[in-house]
């Protein structure tokens, strides 16, 4: 009997990148940035695209871009528009051990996954967070781009990780169990930060690879002050539910709102003749801003 061809008989560790899109043409290029990760010998990657408009209108792009760049890849019809039903979607069609997300208007730096793989098992952490480069564009305000207002790292407290994003992350399939996005943040957006909170109060240890870079362009739309505060204000309503679930009471939670907010707003007046420093503490002031208003039963911020 001939010996069994070796490529046959290779173990292979699995990785699934799961991206939701939603009328972004942008995604081919997400999708051609991953063609180029090099994982190294015996790890095999399949993407994951869900389609979150109510009609499958990313299909040809999606399965175009599958073709034009040799992935192994799986289109879903994830509809409709409601962000937690395309990642739950994701995690429902996912079966590698490792699950990875990525949004699609970035682009994948080309030993991104690399580093989150080996991160998350050097550490034996359920989750690794990478890092979201905002690229800003020549006309964004010199304030804007000196504060750098729009890249994404993982904030820890007294050094842990409470909660994350879904930008750039890979996960452990079996941190996850059963847990889904709620569908009730799926157009305010929070629904990554109620996830990430979750996945903390049930003790899943989260760590950060800074090596693994994502890079995301900063549109007109979003460079301005009025944007990045709605940002914030409904982050902070978001953070605020994260906190009511882990059972601290309401009259604590606003009472350190109303100091916080205070505090910022002394912080911008004493920073008034900086251009970045007046500009973090309101957007800072606005977070606070949100949890207060969230703790008093102001309904989320529809920002997207």
């Amino acid at each position: 009997m001939s010996p069994p061809d070796s490529a046959s008989s290779t173990v292979f560790k699995d990785v699934d990148v799961c991206v939701c899109t939603f009328r972004r043409a942008s995604v081919a290029d997400l999708l051609a940035s991953l063609a180029k990760q090099e994982l190294g010998a015996g790890w095999r990657m399949r993407i994951i695209v869900a389609d979150n408009d109510i009609t499958p209108s990313a299909k040809e792009v999606v399965e175009k871009a599958f073709a034009d760049n040799g992935l192994n890849g799986v289109y879903v019809h994830a509809p409709a528009q409601n962000i937690s039903i395309a990642r739950n979607a994701c995690l429902d069609a996912a079966a590698a051990p490792l699950i990875a997300f990525v949004d699609d208007d970035e682009t994948a730096r080309p030993g991104w996954l690399a580093h989150l793989i080996q991160r998350i098992e050097e550490t034996n952490a359920g989750v690794a967070f990478g890092r979201v480069q905002a690229i800003y564009p020549e006309t964004a305000p010199r304030w804007l781009v000196k504060g750098d207002f729009h890249s994404t790292e993982a904030f820890f407290r007294n050094g842990v990780i409470e909660g994350g994003y879904t930008c750039n992350v890979v996960l452990r399939q079996g941190s996850i169990g059963p847990l889904r996005f709620n569908p009730a943040f799926g157009r305010t957006g929070g629904e990554d930060t109620s996830f990430f909170g979750q996945l903390a109060r049930d003790g899943v240890q989260m760590t950060y690879a800074a090596d693994a870079v994502v890079d995301e362009p900063v549109p007109p739309a979003r460079s301005r002050l009025k944007w990045l505060t709605a940002r914030a204000f409904r982050s902070g309503q978001s953070h605020a539910y994260v906190l009511l679930n882990k059972g601290e009471a309401k009259p604590f939670i606003a009472i350190k709102s109303v100091l916080k907010i205070g505090f910022c707003a002394a912080a911008a007046v004493a920073t008034i003749w900086w251009q970045v420093g007046w500009r973090k503490a309101v957007v800072r002031g606005a977070l606070h801003a949100g949890v207060l208003a969230a703790v008093l039963g102001k309904s989320p911020l529809r920002l997207y």
